[in-house]
């Protein structure tokens, strides 16, 4: 009997012991996800995405709207449209963008939505993802590799994605494509005539504030991510970002 009742209570004390910690674990957990701040997410309630239109302004491409519901104001960014103050406006979700900086208004906004358009609107017609910008004639590109240090053809920069991740590259290549005023960004295809088109590793992507010209040969030089993904559809396996590009 007093055997039974020693292993009840050391029974008894592990239990107690293994929720405490248990519970210990995700208190933890949760303090930790608080505390991290996420610079961009998938916004779902579509319902926040409607309201009175209170303020608004055009720039680089985006209408900018701050909407107005239930005494709570949300800005949201959709490719240039017409609105005016006063409206009644409801847009289709978006990404959220933390602490986004706008350079062509010089401003920054705690938060802002990055919508396709108006609710209901094609969503294809309203905006153009940097895979659906125009392009150049098909042609034969020949441009030679870049010189200096962190110089890679783009053949070679989706060979050695793994270790340039988050490394800074330097690319010469000539401009194929170009999406302008895509989430604050420019987004221009590069070829050089390396890589393989059936595996899509002959061209590059680079994010940039400069605005070359389809067909412009042009030097890139930013850091390369590896399986990028901004949400929204936009995902990349290898993609120069913050680039500075230049002729």
């Amino acid at each position: 009997m007093k055997r039974f009742t020693v292993l009840f209570v050391l029974m008894l004390a592990f239990m107690v012991v293994l929720s405490m910690h248990e519970a210990y674990g995700d208190s933890k957990k949760s303090g930790e996800a608080a505390g991290k701040k996420m610079e961009t997410k998938v916004q779902e309630d579509a319902s926040s995405l409607s309201g009175k239109v209170v303020e608004t302004m055009d720039s680089g491409g985006y209408t900018y709207v701050n909407l107005q519901k239930n005494g709570k104001s949300t800005w949201v960014a959709v490719p240039q449209m017409k609105v005016t103050v006063g409206q009644q406006m409801s847009f289709a979700p978006g990404m959220v963008m933390n602490d986004f900086k706008s350079t062509s208004l010089n401003r920054t906004f705690d938060a802002i939505v990055f919508s396709t358009g108006a609710a209901g609107q094609d969503s294809h017609m309203a905006v153009q993802k940097p895979s659906e910008a125009k392009q150049a004639e098909p042609k034969k590109v020949k441009v030679e590799k870049a010189s200096g240090p962190n110089a890679y053809t783009v053949a070679e920069l989706h060979q050695k994605s793994s270790s340039l991740d988050k490394k800074n590259v330097v690319v010469k290549g000539q401009v194929v494509k170009v999406s302008q005023g895509i989430m604050g960004k420019n987004w221009i295809h590069l070829q050089d005539g390396s890589g393989d088109s059936t595996k899509g590793t002959n061209d590059i992507i680079a994010t940039t504030q400069d605005a070359p010209s389809v067909g412009d040969v042009v030097t890139a030089k930013g850091t390369l991510y590896k399986d990028k993904d901004f949400g929204s559809g936009y995902k990349y396996a290898v993609i120069i970002e913050e680039a500075s590009v230049k002729k």
